[in-house]
């Protein structure tokens, strides 16, 4: 029996693209480097902030450490300033998630710093329809490594087979096999149904109402 879902936020829950790479473009700005258009900032992302940071780096400088330290400390002060710009859920997902907490207990998940993520989720999901929000700890692995998802399943005080891990990434799909949990993929986020199917998705979700139906088709 399912006893928690687990939602990826970036793509899942909302669409924080236009944000993100506002703080990008701006550190990239700062530090005299080129800008990324939409496209290329939906390439760079799901690993993280200093992979996507990293990867907007101009190629010659993608290995040196000191300079994606830099660059990094840059975006996390840009993007403070820009985040709360995504300022809503996708149509129906918070919606969905306050009916679904009345059956499951919920967590939020994602590669994005932690405090971003509370931040985010108390934002644009409504107070008291989720119980943990979680993103990435310094110096800890990150999504698809199964670490940040089993603190998750054990703050909800649940077993990992016991969690439905939602989500619009390949990151997620492995995220989830790493750790013994379900996975549902959503078609609304920032990579296609085909690129789901050829990452192992084996169950799409196309609405809310959708992922809905099949979360409790699993009881």
């Amino acid at each position: 029996m399912k006893k928690a879902v687990i939602f990826d936020f970036d793509g899942t829950i909302a669409d924080t693209i236009s944000a993100i790479r506002e703080g990008v473009n701006m550190a990239m700005r700062l530090k005299g480097y080129p800008e990324h258009d939409h496209a290329s900032i939906l390439s760079f992302i799901n690993y993280g902030a200093r992979q996507l940071i990293r990867r907007a780096l101009p190629v010659e400088l993608q290995e040196n450490d000191e300079i994606i330290n830099e660059a990094l400390a840059l975006y996390d002060q840009c993007y403070g300033n820009v985040f709360l710009h995504t300022d809503r859920a996708y149509d129906g997902m918070a919606e969905l998630i306050e009916r679904l907490h009345k059956d499951y207990k919920i967590g939020v998940l994602s590669n994005k710093q932690d405090t971003f993520v509370k931040q985010l989720s108390a934002r644009v999901l409504k107070a008291g329809s989720y119980d943990v929000a979680q993103g990435v700890i310094p110096n800890r692995p990150t999504k698809p490594h199964p670490f940040l998802s089993e603190k998750v399943a054990l703050d909800l005080g649940v077993l990992p087979e016991e969690c439905i891990m939602i989500g619009d990434s390949d990151i997620d799909i492995l995220t989830a096999k790493n750790a013994d949990m379900t996975h549902i993929g959503v078609s609304w986020g920032f990579r296609s149904e085909e690129f789901l199917r050829r990452s192992g998705a084996a169950r799409i979700a196309h609405t809310p109402e959708e992922l809905e139906e099949i979360i409790r088709g699993m009881d």
